[in-house]
């Protein structure tokens, strides 16, 4: 294996780690936005008020994309796969 090839993989492997990871950051992003003007608007300012709703949302959000990151996951594996047994 060459140093391109071992580059190539670590950056085909971050670009996996960010599609799977993405959907989930986006969803805290939108939920943690979201109570945080709620908080500012009502003046209610617990600290402990916005990991709920963010652990709801990034469990849906995983729930929903549980399929994707899997075909992502395997089709990765599969190429790597593929790489080690061409050397």
């Amino acid at each position: 294996m060459t140093s391109a090839d071992s580059i190539d993989f670590a950056r085909q492997s971050i670009w996996v780690l960010l599609e799977i990871a993405a959907p989930a950051m986006l969803a805290a992003l939108v939920v943690g936005l979201a109570v945080g003007l709620l908080q500012a608007l009502t003046q209610i300012q617990e600290q402990t008020l916005v990991f709920v709703p963010k652990i709801i949302a990034i469990f849906l959000v995983l729930l929903i994309t549980l399929p994707f990151a899997g075909s992502a996951m395997n089709s990765f594996m599969t190429d790597v796969a593929a790489k080690i047994s061409a050397y």
